[in-house]
């Protein structure tokens, strides 16, 4: 089956407390962006890469890759929209042939590549794949109205990462729908379909970096 990936990065860097949107600030040599997309071409040579980017930020991703000599992962890129739903609604169009389409962040480095090959497995073989860890911490729920708290079993809950890998038609067909403020990623979009969501391991590495702590831990664990 054909493979793509949709790589999402709209980050604007104000966690960061920096000018430099996050996906590009550097991480052991060059930026985040590129590890990214490194490790899905490392994994599945001939996936189909799209690159969903603000467009006032296409010259300077070009002149990142340039400067950093990436050029020997080829990659489309497409203008991101006004939320997450969007940008990927846009890249979608790219996609052509029917096949498994995985989603990722673009500020998501360390996924493995045991995840990425999982996820693919499951999607072609159930129709969607969503990587999740176990929550390790105590949680509480906090009711705003009665202005009370309190403890919940862990064990029902799982943290949730990307990739989320879908069948093409499902994914496009998802995305056809009007924009809805529950739709808190792509398998919320799905799910609104009707579709039983499948969950596959993920792994503990693959944070998503949005703060400056975030990336002194990818620091650490690319050099482990």
């Amino acid at each position: 089956m054909h493979k793509y990936v949709i790589i999402v990065a709209g980050g604007k860097g104000e966690r960061m407390g920096e000018n430099t949107p996050k996906q590009f600030l550097k991480l052991s040599g060059k930026p985040i962006l590129m590890h990214t997309l490194e490790k899905f071409k490392t994994t599945f040579p001939a996936i189909k890469i799209i690159l969903a980017l603000p467009e006032n930020q296409f010259d300077f991703w070009e002149e990142l890759c340039y400067k950093y000599k990436f050029t020997n992962i080829p990659h489309q890129i497409v203008a991101g929209g006004k939320t997450r739903f969007h940008s990927v609604k846009n890249a979608l169009e790219l996609v052509t042939e029917n096949g498994v389409v995985a989603i990722h962040d673009g500020v998501r480095p360390l996924v493995n590549e045991n995840t990425i090959v999982n996820a693919f497995k499951i999607a072609e073989d159930k129709g969607n794949a969503v990587p999740v860890i176990d929550v390790v911490d105590s949680l509480r729920h906090v009711s705003k109205q009665e202005a009370s708290n309190k403890a919940v079993a862990r064990s029902c809950y799982k943290i949730v990462q990307t990739p989320q890998c879908f069948n093409s038609v499902i994914i496009k067909k998802a995305y056809q729908q009007e924009y809805n403020d529950r739709f808190t990623d792509d398998a919320s979009v799905v799910e609104q379909l009707g579709e039983t969501i499948q969950l596959v391991e993920g792994n503990r590495e693959n944070i998503k970096i949005t703060s400056p702590t975030d990336l002194l831990v990818a620091e650490a664990l690319l050099k482990d």
